[in-house]
């Protein structure tokens, strides 16, 4: 049974009648697809009691970004959720305003060190702190045992993992695998800027990552290492020359520490993130070193 609660105050009293139940949350900012979907698939199959937080978070868009433009379609949303959960119990916490987030008065941020600095972190300042504050909030607000997060969000979800650890956070943090649509593109709220053109130059990015992750796995059976380099290098300069298509970074990081893998590394992550239009897209593709 899907309830809807649009107040922090009102929340918090509904959480505390859930006090022996296993509790998971979803965080997200609404405008629910497959991807979204299956974490709370994932949530009401694993718990006692599911809660979707729906809060387009203003902390984490820089001046010139999509917030005021940004889908809300809540009631939509509210039909999607009811479809999965099956009359399950299931929590949306959707605030009002941002001040049921942030109260006035409210003076705190969190500040990420290094995994907040590279891929997004370079296109993006203040990003992530804006996303580690909201994901904190909401975890204090709702006090799951376990919280759900898609792999789509590889940096996010490798920041808000190290913040749990960091701050002796007492929830478990469930990554879930990204969704994708038939033609390979990644889900995102924000394909439905694309045009239909638009859509299939961004395609690109799907199927860059993945001829890089073959080639990735030739260098380690035949030394391929300098026709990977290559391929990376084209495609990045390729992508000048395409007036609509800009890649923002095309990179293989170590899965945690993102920096410059070792020979220490056991995962790999191959992350991409290109603008097609006004429209800003990041993928990934994780692969084990062994």
């Amino acid at each position: 049974m899907v309830e809807l609660i649009r107040s922090t105050s009102e929340f918090k009293m509904r959480r505390e009648t859930f006090t022996t139940q296993k509790v998971g949350l979803v965080p997200t900012m609404g405008n629910l697809h497959q991807g979204h979907l299956s974490l709370v698939q994932a949530c009401v199959n694993d718990n006692d009691v599911t809660i979707v937080s729906i809060f387009v978070n203003p902390k984490q868009f820089g001046p010139h970004e999509d917030f005021n433009r940004y889908p809300r379609t809540l009631e939509q949303d509210l039909e999607l959720l009811s479809s999965v959960v099956k009359g399950r119990p299931c929590l949306i916490y959707a605030p009002n305003s941002p001040h049921d987030i942030y109260p006035q008065g409210f003076d705190t941020t969190i500040s990420l060190g290094a995994l907040s600095k590279p891929l997004c972190g370079k296109f993006r300042p203040g990003h992530f702190d804006g996303v580690a504050t909201v994901v904190h909030r909401l975890f204090s607000i709702t006090r799951p045992s376990t919280a759900y997060f898609g792999t789509k969000d590889f940096q996010q979800l490798a920041i808000i993992k190290r913040m749990v650890l960091d701050l002796d956070i007492p929830i478990k943090i469930i990554p879930m695998p990204i969704i994708r649509d038939q033609d390979g593109l990644a889900l995102s709220s924000r394909n439905q800027y694309l045009s239909k053109e638009e859509r299939q130059l961004a395609l690109k990015l799907p199927t860059t990552l993945t001829r890089i992750c073959h080639l990735f796995r030739e260098c380690h059976h035949n030394a391929a290492a300098p026709k990977l380099i290559n391929f990376i290098e084209k495609s990045l300069s390729e992508s000048l020359a395409e007036q609509q298509v800009e890649w923002q970074y095309l990179e293989i990081l170590d899965s945690l520490t993102l920096m410059v893998p070792s020979s220490a590394t056991s995962e790999w992550v191959i992350a991409g993130a290109m603008k097609v239009g006004k429209t800003r897209l990041i993928d990934n593709i994780t692969l084990a070193t062994s």
